[in-house]
């Protein structure tokens, strides 16, 4: 058992310590490599990694709680501990982290008056509940408990959205009642109107900044903030951006390491520093999050590189050489090792096996779920993926104006199954003039692609996904409606016997041989756009927009022998063969 406190500095054993913290995401990692990844954060000199626990991974269904595989947060923090490493959790309800929704679960929006991160009995008690079953696995791993786990946070960059301090202390009450005992913080961005919205500094609690330039100017911030209110304590950047996160249609962010390295050396000599990524990682499945910009959505790549200090697969960068040479010459006691790195291997090409359209397979996907009117994603199903939707038109064999109303995010039409059009969330009411025979069948495939994880957009009713209030033709809406849930939890069950149909949304199989198993980068050129599986696990969405034009797969998703992928590609893109290579894939962009 160890004790760690904070006075006017950062204590461990009753002795100073300062804190040299990177930023890992078990959840963005495949847990075969957690430890190749702590050993690297290791190896760099540093003491401590941090990590978000996302609300949404862990109950994804309200009152249903995963903790296995990737999910086993745990075992991540014992991991941690057993290589020598102190722990920061981020147990926030909202943990922004460019995630899904900032972590939250999208079965919170099946309530109508549900408010998320407001002093509300509704949210709260979610939070409760949840928080019940969470703090049942950590609070043994605090310090108090022999374990390596020495702060937790309470709720994330609150200054940037609220200033209700009740729900800051409601949210910190919730936590001790169940089981946190070790220094709690808040963080927010270094300035005075996000530290004073975002922090409970009046009782006591430490707060901290984020920030990734300017190190001597945003400390000095923090440090008149303390002295505003009487407090001496130590300063420390939460989350210190070494590089940025990337959305689609835009030129990759990178960062100079060696301006980097200067930076971290400033703030190291006054702060403990939180590097944020050291380690990226990845959006699988439909993870990724999405920012706001104004009215406009956009929505972010599945690659969370972050231009971190370790790549998204884990090779070690100029970054972390250079951040490693600084920790070598400002405390030349601490030790320092060479990196890790994996074996990657290019495959070569997957041939085609199968084929077919998801008009003639998606009973074998989801059950039909008939309502008058059409159900939004977090009516029918999880609330990730898309939505299916499918009406009998009667028609004049003439033209009828047609247009969805409330749709989220990327609506595509199909009039007899024929394509005629797409719309995004910010134009999905306009109309489109179709051609109606006598009898018709109109369908809409909904993608949702990516919850917003900060602003204001968090309480907005875009954040409800699919079709929220109808489709017109003519001038009336259409009633009479059959909908699929499309999550894909149950890729393996696809049916490939049917027909396919060209230019539809369609499933593509693909095999390939693995003599051994290795690290590989999936090339995406040939692809418009959807989701790949491999071995029935979802790499994540890919857009031949880029600025990506690959989707990763570490090693231990692989087997000796057969392995097989799935497409679902939406754009009628027809690929001849896949290629497996041993280097990612970009395209410039702008």
């Amino acid at each position: 058992m160890s004790t760690f406190e904070v006075k006017e500095e950062f204590y461990l054993d009753g002795k100073p310590v300062k804190l040299l913290s990177g930023a890992v995401h078990y959840f963005r990692l495949v847990k075969e490599y957690w430890e190749d990844c702590l050993y690297n954060l290791k190896a760099m000199g540093f003491n401590t990694v941090e990590t978000y626990i996302p609300w949404n991974i862990h109950e994804p269904e309200e009152g249903i709680f995963d903790f296995d595989g990737n999910k086993d947060v745990e075992c991540f923090v014992r991991l941690a501990g057993e290589l020598g490493l102190h722990v920061i959790l981020r147990p926030s309800p909202f943990i922004c982290a460019e995630w899904e929704f900032g972590g939250l679960p999208p079965w919170l929006l099946r309530y109508g008056d549900m408010k998320v991160r407001t002093n509300t009995p509704l949210f709260l008690g979610k939070v409760e509940a949840y928080y019940k079953e969470l703090f049942r696995r950590i609070a043994p791993l605090q310090a108090t408990c022999g374990g390596p786990v020495i702060m937790m946070q309470v709720e994330n960059e609150y200054g940037s959205f609220g200033n209700d301090k009740e729900y800051l202390r409601a949210i910190k009450r919730l936590m001790e009642e169940n089981g946190a005992q070790v220094p709690l913080f808040t963080s927010d961005g270094a300035w005075d109107a996000a530290l004073e919205a975002g922090s409970l500094i009046e009782d006591g609690m430490l707060a901290t900044a984020n920030f990734g330039s300017r190190s001597g100017e945003n400390l000095d911030v923090l440090e008149a903030f303390f002295r505003r209110n009487g407090r001496r304590w130590p300063l420390m950047c939460m989350e210190f951006w070494d590089g940025w996160f990337n959305r689609w249609k835009e030129k990759i962010i990178t960062r100079d390491p060696a301006d980097l390295a200067m930076e971290v050396a400033e703030l190291l000599k006054r702060a403990s520093i939180n590097l944020y990524m050291f380690q990226g990682g990845t959006n699988f499945g439909f993870y990724n999050g999405c920012s706001a910009r104004g009215y406009t959505d956009l929505p972010q790549i599945t690659s969370y590189n972050y231009d971190a200090l370790m790549t998204e697969w884990g090779e070690p960068t100029a970054k972390f050489y250079q951040v490693r040479q600084v920790v070598r010459k400002m405390f030349p006691h601490l030790k320092t090792m060479e990196p890790r790195d994996r074996k990657r291997i290019a495959y070569g090409q997957a041939v085609p096996t199968g084929q077919v359209s998801l008009f003639s397979c998606v009973d074998s996907l989801a059950e039909c779920q008939k309502s008058a009117v059409p159900l939004s994603m977090e009516e029918a199903g999880s609330g990730y993926g898309y939505m299916f939707y499918r009406t009998h038109v009667r028609g004049y064999n003439k033209k009828m104006k047609v247009k969805a109303v409330q749709a989220s995010d990327r609506v595509q039409y199909y009039l007899n199954r024929v394509f005629e059009g797409t719309h995004y969330q910010n134009n999905s009411g306009e109309e489109l003039e179709l051609y109606f025979k006598e009898d018709n069948e109109l369908a809409l495939l909904v993608e949702n692609m990516g919850r917003v994880n900060y602003g204001y957009k968090l309480q907005a009713p875009t954040q409800k996904k699919g079709i929220r209030t109808g489709v017109m033709v003519d001038i009336h809406f259409e009633s009479g409606w059959e909908q699929y849930a499309l999550d894909f939890k149950n890729i393996e069950e696809l049916d490939f016997s049917g027909d396919w149909i060209r230019d539809t949304p369609s499933f593509y199989r693909y095999e390939f041989q693995a003599e051994e198993c290795a690290d590989t980068f999936l090339n995406c050129r040939e692809l418009g756009k959807g989701v790949a599986f491999i071995n029935g696990f979802n790499l994540g969405r890919y857009w031949s927009e880029g600025p990506v034009q690959y989707l990763y797969i570490p090693a231990p998703l692989l087997k000796k022998g057969r392995n097989e992928i799935i497409i679902f590609e939406t754009e009628g893109r027809i690929a001849d063969t896949l290629t497996l290579e041993e280097q990612p894939v970009y395209v410039d962009v702008g």
